[in-house]
This record gives C-alpha cells, sequence and structure tokens, in this order.
C-alpha cells in the first residue's frame, strides 16, 4: 500500500462523516464526505451505498494506529489539504475541529492533528489486527 495508488474497493458502511471501504488490507479505509464527490454533498449516502464497488486513492497512511484514509477524487494530491485540515501541521487548529478547545502541545492526547486524524480516532468500527 503506497500513498496516491488508485484502488478498487467494496463500501462496507456509510456513516454520517463519510464511507469505510475494504480495499483488501486489514483494516477499512475512510472516504472523508469531503473527498465523496467533486460536488458538495450533504450525506454521504448521496454518493454511495453498503455494496457499491468503487474507485478510491490512497491519501495517508498512519501504520502506527493502523488507519487508511481515501479519496474517491481522484484529482486529490496525497498529503494535500481538504477543506483547510488536511496536512495541518501540530499545535495548529483545524478550522473543523472536532472539540471546540484549543489544540496546543497535549501530552496526553493521542496525535490528532488533522479532521481526518479525528474522524478515524472517532470510528469505533476500525479494530485492530
Amino acid at each position: 500500500l503506497q500513498l496516491g495508488m488508485i484502488l478498487e474497493g467494496v463500501v462496507t458502511n456509510v456513516t454520517n462523516f463519510g464511507a469505510f471501504v475494504d480495499i483488501g488490507v486489514h483494516q477499512d479505509g475512510l472516504v472523508h464526505i469531503s473527498a465523496l464527490s467533486e460536488k458538495f454533498i450533504k450525506d454521504p449516502r448521496e454518493a454511495v451505498k453498503a455494496g457499491d464497488v468503487v474507485k478510491v486513492k490512497v491519501m495517508e497512511i498512519d501504520i502506527p494506529r493502523k488507519r487508511v484514509g481515501l479519496s474517491m477524487r481522484m484529482s486529490d494530491t496525497p498529503g494535500e489539504k481538504i477543506d483547510g485540515a488536511r496536512g495541518a501541521r501540530p499545535g495548529s487548529a483545524p478550522r473543523q475541529s472536532q472539540n471546540n478547545a484549543p489544540r496546543k502541545e497535549t501530552a496526553t492526547a493521542a496525535p490528532s492533528n488533522n479532521a481526518m486524524a479525528s474522524l478515524f480516532a472517532n470510528a469505533k468500527q476500525l479494530k485492530k489486527r
């Protein structure tokens, strides 16, 4: 699995924040709602449903946390910002933060420096290998 790889997968679950896609690795990858379509959508169910076969691009790989970020927008570049949050530097606050507290250096919290990491952290469906 490498950044920028284009794969085919099956949508396994659709949530309010995106869709989980089985790409053949131990963990399903997440396509955030902002990366499901070139146009704005309010509900991920407008774009996909469970069982759909979709083409995705690998945008982010977090090996320590066993998480994979995907996009269905083939024009997206891995590591590029999505909605102003992707790739934010540690210590900077993303525009769409999961909590309203400022994100200064915190020794107790796991690194979640962007919206995708925050979404992955809250995705209870993902299990360890």
